[in-house]
């Protein structure tokens, strides 16, 4: 009978059962409620522990006159409770149903399953069955041919034999034929002339020794049924084939941390396989030919269709294949499959990082060997009262080594980098303080006169009293100053407003102010179309200050050196002003509106120093 069949008639059982009882819980309802007008016993049915349903007689006597009323609301109120027994009774019974149609349908499932399990085995076995009939027919054909070979041999060898007894047997007649005719003869003469010869051919005949047996044994070889191959596949009808060859899966995102790798496979088939054999080995370049250099292979062994491999290199690739066993044995190998670490955290370079009121600029190396796919960089503000864990805003998918991020005025932020391949985020890099309430900037080496010196933190530069041979002037860096003795600021390409000071002494000449990025490395400050400078002079009478733009300055005397000097970069204005920070004086203003953005100049044009300061916040007269 088919399970749909039996599924079905005794789920049809089971819902007449219940519609059954439904109808007798109705009508128990109504002769309750006749009951309770005429009659004194009726029946009241309670569920037990088994949820069976359970009739229980009542004794109860008949309602004296002055209770009949009292008895009538009572008895109506214990029908009404009868009622919602039976519609418990129902719905618990309804929740029965369901419970056995999913048995049943689960019950189905597994029948599904058993056939084509059946089908498969019965395929496998009539498989086997083919092969083994095959072979048998196989072997037997060779067997006839062997037969055939050996009766044809014997039958050779008795041939042969044959022969050579027919010929014997008419060597011997011819000479029994010879004597008598030497015996017959009636002259002596002749007699003693043929009987000698004939003599000795007969002795000669007699000494041949003449073989009397067989040459070749009338029996044939019946070697024993060696069947290995036979037996072999009789006996894998009961044993579990070899699996097949699994499947790594491509490297999915977030997978890897800079020392592990979490590595998935599959089987494309029902293969009982009892362990796997993860194999893996970095990928190096430039390694030789030679198998002696080639990377030490390392394996895992585990049961399931992952593993994480860990103790590995950041930032690295990893060559990953795998094999499945069982009792039977090794599948193929799968194909190699490449997996990487994610990478060593970036190293932010702090003195290249630039700032103002509106963004900074963050500069960092990526501290790998392998390229990456994109960086993040990671900021939050500090007084929040966050942990510094907490991540505010993160910039994601920057490309190079360097970001420019918009940011608040007036505020101070904690920011961090991470690397990001396929395998996942780095670990942060080493935070670093921003802040915004004013511009920040580094000198550029790189730009620098072969006859300058920077300091330690970078601020301070030094012009020495000894001259440089001939051999040091010449540069190999074209981006340095080559004529005037100076140094560009690193300030970043946001057109807003900037301020920095200066701190100079009186014996010190000196240029001060902005300059093109491609402004003549073998010209003067001041001397051209592309820097604005203000620069000292000392004379004998007084000193001296210029303010030059394209060679040219404006006729203006100062009374009082300044010794810090204010500088305000404002783009949107287009103007450049110089202040004396102690007096808190307007010295000049170049008006220019700057087409492409320019970057702080230093300059000296005798033996000293002089000293930048950056990062602080612009005085309100600046801007006013």
């Amino acid at each position: 009978m088919d399970l749909h069949d039996i599924r079905g008639g005794r789920l049809d059982v089971i819902t007449e059962e219940a519609e059954e009882l439904s109808r007798e819980s109705t009508n128990m309802a109504d002769g309750g409620l006749r009951a309770a007008r005429g009659v004194s016993t009726f029946q009241r049915f309670s569920v037990d522990t088994d949820e069976s349903l359970c009739f229980e007689p009542c004794e109860d006597g008949l309602p004296s006159p002055i209770g009949a009323e009292r008895g009538l609301h009572g008895d109506v109120f214990e029908v009404a409770g009868a009622e919602s027994d039976g519609v418990t009774i129902r719905k618990q019974l309804q929740g029965k149903v369901t419970e056995m149609e999913n048995f049943a349908s689960h019950l189905e499932e597994i029948f599904l399953t058993v056939e084509e399990n059946f089908g498969r085995q019965e395929q496998h076995l009539e498989q086997h069955y083919n092969d083994v009939l095959q072979t048998l027919s196989q072997r037997c054909d060779d067997r006839a041919a062997g037969l055939e070979e050996e009766k044809k041999g014997k039958l050779e060898d008795l041939y042969k034999q044959l022969l050579a007894c027919g010929q014997a047997m008419d060597v011997s007649k011819e000479l029994i034929e010879t004597a008598q005719e030497v015996y017959r003869c009636p002259d002596e003469r002749l007699f003693l002339k043929a009987v000698m010869p004939t003599m000795r051919r007969i002795e000669e005949f007699a000494e041949e020794q003449v073989d009397l047996t067989l040459a070749t044994s009338l029996e044939f070889n019946t070697p024993l049924a060696d069947l290995p191959d036979v037996k072999t596949m009789m006996d894998s009808i009961n044993i579990v084939p070899a699996p097949s060859a699994p499947v790594i899966n491509p490297q999915t995102p977030n997978s890897a941390t800079q020392t592990s790798l979490r590595v998935c496979w599959s089987l494309f088939s029902d293969d009982t396989v009892e362990y796997y054999e993860l194999y893996y080995r970095p990928v190096l370049e430039d390694t030789p030919a030679d198998s002696t250099c080639a990377p030490h292979v390392s394996k895992v062994r585990v049961k399931e269709t992952h593993c994480t491999v860990t103790d590995l290199l950041p930032n690295a690739q990893y060559e990953l294949w795998v094999t499945a066993t069982n009792t039977t044995g090794i599948s193929p190998a799968s194909e190699k499959t490449l997996y990487v670490t994610v990478p060593s955290p970036p190293v932010i370079k702090q003195r290249e990082c630039a700032s103002c009121p509106e963004a900074a600029l963050i500069r960092w190396e990526s501290g790998n060997t392998d390229p990456v796919d994109s960086y993040t960089v990671e900021l939050r503000e500090t007084g929040t009262g966050a942990p510094e864990s907490a991540i505010a805003e993160s910039v994601v998918a920057v490309p190079t080594c360097q970001c420019l991020i918009q940011l608040q005025a007036g505020r101070r932020y904690l920011i961090c980098v991470r690397a990001v391949n396929i395998g996942g985020p780095s670990g942060r890099s080493e935070v670093i303080s921003v802040s915004t309430t004013g511009t920040l900037f580094s000198l550029l080496e790189d730009t620098a006169h072969p006859c300058l010196c920077i300091s330690e933190d970078g601020f301070t530069i030094f012009y020495g009293e000894e001259e440089l041979p001939i051999s040091a002037m010449a540069l190999e860096d074209n981006n340095a100053f080559t004529r005037c003795v100076a140094v560009l600021g690193g300030l970043i390409p946001v057109r807003g407003r900037h301020y920095w000071e200066v701190e100079v002494d009186d014996g010190t000449e000196f240029r001060i102010g902005v300059a093109s990025e491609d402004t003549e490395r073998n010209s003067y400050l001041g001397a051209n179309n592309t820097s604005w400078c203000m620069r000292h002079i000392l004379t004998p009478a007084r000193h001296k200050y210029e303010f030059l733009h394209n060679g040219w300055s404006p006729d203006l005397r100062i009374t009082v050196n300044p010794v810090r000097i204010g500088v305000a970069l404002d783009y949107e204005r287009g103007t450049l002003s110089f202040f004396n920070v102690a007096l808190e004086q307007h010295l000049h203003t170049f008006q220019c509106h700057f087409q492409n953005h320019v970057q702080p100049c230093f300059g000296l044009d005798n033996p000293g120093a002089l000293t930048v300061h950056t990062g602080i916040e612009a005085p309100k007269y600046a801007f006013a």
